[in-house]
């Protein structure tokens, strides 16, 4: 077969995995978003008006506490529910790639 005739042919596996970085980037982002506003909106008041939740200041446990409680929550349901479950991570051959692109056509099955 000459290179002509030879069509490239990108690994369907790519948009998947684009998805799912993009997924893990804006998570993160939310969650600095969401620290930065709790760290500093809440604990930009005077000590003297700080109230206080289970010992730590608000902000503090807004920002440190609560969302790490909130966002290793939501990193499990995105892994669970939004990622790939049975990737192969091996090369694949054209007919391969073309059978796994049909069977992941519209979403994860």
């Amino acid at each position: 077969m000459s290179k002509e005739n030879k069509k490239f042919m990108e690994d369907p596996r790519y948009k998947q995995c684009n998805k799912e970085a993009m997924y893990g980037i804006i998570l993160g982002i939310i969650n600095m978003v969401w620290w930065y506003a709790f760290g500093y909106g809440l604990g930009s008041k005077p000590v003297e008006e700080y109230t206080y939740i289970l010992g730590f200041p608000a902000w503090f446990f807004y920002s440190c506490v609560l969302s790490v409680v909130i966002f290793v929550g939501a990193t499990f349901f995105m892994v669970n529910k939004l990622f790939e479950e049975d990737m192969p991570l091996e090369r694949m051959t054209e007919e391969e790639a073309l059978e796994y692109e049909r069977k992941h056509k519209g979403g994860r099955k």
